[in-house]
């Protein structure tokens, strides 16, 4: 069954995700990104080219010919992705075709409407049998 981790109370989501990116990244472990509105894709996309300052974190849009060999690929449709271990949400529904990955990892923010859509998707796992687990950022940012 897929395992559900949430990342809450992130006082930059983007970054946050970024670090958490980053981790992956140096665990050699592949990730996909379900990014489906365009203007958050590209911040992330800007932010994985200049973090950290003196690296650089593989990655590309589903679209590229490299999606395949790159270690993060960030989408507006999970369900073409052929990567299937692990999958960061970014949107505010739960992703299409989650079901089908290893881990999904949420990234939720302190703005209300983030917290309110992650509460709606922690109901729908929850009311499905998902065990999950709860990382707060705002006590390691302290």
């Amino acid at each position: 069954m897929t395992r559900i981790f949430f990342y809450h109370n992130a006082a930059d989501r983007i970054a946050a995700t970024v670090a958490l990116l980053g981790k992956a990244y140096r665990q050699g472990k592949p990730v996909l990104v379900f990014a489906p509105e365009e203007e958050t894709a590209r911040a992330l996309d800007r932010h994985l080219w200049t973090n950290p300052p003196t690296g650089f974190v593989p990655h590309v849009f589903s679209t590229s010919p490299l999606a395949d060999e790159t270690p993060i690929v960030i989408t507006e449709d999970p369900t073409t992705a052929t990567q299937s271990e692990r999958l960061f949400n970014l949107g505010m529904e739960v992703p299409p075709g989650f079901s089908r990955f290893t881990s999904v990892i949420e990234v939720v923010g302190r703005n209300e409407e983030e917290r309110q859509a992650a509460r709606t998707r922690v109901k729908f796992y929850k009311d499905r049998g998902y065990a999950i687990q709860y990382f707060d950022l705002a006590e390691k940012s302290s």
